[in-house]
């Protein structure tokens, strides 16, 4: 009997992606953030890739592990691209709510895939790309990985599955701790909060041995250049992993990733499409446009003048004040409590 052509995998060659690479061997599938220049942020194109893939892993019942990685060895992924935020949509802050419904279905489709999934954590693990690594079923970490969420630091909340997930991946406190201090966490202190599985070697000298020293001088001699990064080890403990997710039942070890997954579908059901909401709405705000533009301008967010406007009893939430002031000269209404002129004829606000 034919099959639903809907259902029917495609070669991985076929797929003519642009902000990932996407493969298959040996009954696992690769995903790789590819936008390496930029420390493998997500694009809104890459978002739209990235669903592509996966239902595409969810079709091939040739393909029985998904791996999820970065492209180099500096970042796993760093979350979504800032220039994007500070851009188009803090100027059609709209548009979010569009782009968080394709993110929304992005993670489901993830969650959902069938499959177990392995994030495969080459390099540095920030923001949404901490979201991607707790929505997978296992990770595997290189020992130099740093995993970090930002979302107050930059004017934003991490609630794209950092703030629904981090309290059942590693406890109330401890996720706390994450979201509210934006810290980086050392690869051994994530495997011992539980949020990767396993940590392996990555840092070799010059002559390509692996150090063995604290991990601090480890960071230190790749700061000067006295080593580098090598990702065998990484390779290896992913493909191990993955064939023992091999040799076990398929259609077993699908329900059960969908029975340890409940708590995180109820909590996601229960926030996502209110936190889109109101992140929608909190993009016309002044937090997100300082946090934002700070980072593109690669300068510290100016977090105390915004808490001392609010304390002198004037608007932290409007960049120039709410729309009190109404023109004299042209009847120009909704103009900023804190602008002089009118902005539509120039005349000075009485």
């Amino acid at each position: 009997m034919e099959r639903f052509d809907i259902f029917k995998p495609r070669r991985a060659e076929e797929f003519a992606f642009k902000d990932i690479t996407y493969s298959k061997k040996d009954m696992i599938a690769t995903i790789t953030f590819n936008r390496p220049d930029v420390l493998n942020t997500y694009s809104t194109l890459a978002i739209t890739e990235l669903t592509e893939a996966v239902r595409d892993v969810r079709n091939d019942d040739g393909v029985g592990v998904l791996v999820i990685t970065g492209a180099g060895d500096r970042a796993f992924c760093t979350g979504g691209d800032v220039k994007e935020y500070a851009g188009p949509i803090s100027a059609y802050p709209r548009d979010f709510y569009k782009w968080g419904e394709n993110f929304n279905i992005f993670h489901q489709m993830l969650r959902g895939v069938g499959k177990p999934t392995i994030a495969r954590l080459n390099g540095m693990v920030v923001g949404g790309g901490n979201e991607f690594n707790l929505a997978c079923d296992l990770a595997i970490a290189a020992e130099h990985v740093v995993i970090r969420q930002v979302g107050t630091q930059v004017g934003s909340v991490a609630a794209g599955g950092a703030t629904q997930f981090l309290p059942i991946v590693v406890g109330d406190r401890r996720a706390r701790e994450i979201l509210l201090l934006c810290e980086e966490i050392p690869a051994p202190k994530a495997l011992d909060w539980g949020l990767v599985n396993q940590v392996v070697p990555s840092v070799v000298d010059e002559q390509g041995n692996f150090l063995t020293c604290a991990l601090e001088e480890k960071k230190r001699l790749l700061k000067e250049k006295k080593a580098k990064i090598d990702l065998r080890p990484l390779d290896e403990a992913v493909k191990i992993l993955a064939d023992k997710l091999l040799k076990k039942f398929p259609e077993c070890t699908r329900y059960t990733i969908t029975q340890l997954n409940y708590w995180k579908e109820m909590v996601w059901a229960a926030t996502m499409r209110n936190a889109t909401d109101w992140l929608t709405i909190h993009y016309t705000s002044a937090e997100p446009y300082e946090g934002m533009n700070a980072f593109v301008e690669k300068r510290p967010p100016d977090y105390i003048g915004l808490r001392e406007k609010a304390a002198r009893g004037e608007s932290s939430e409007f960049l120039w004040g709410p729309y009190t002031q109404k023109c004299s000269e042209c009847g120009a209404k909704g103009i900023p409590a804190e602008f002089n002129c009118c902005g539509v004829c120039g005349a000075k606000i009485k």
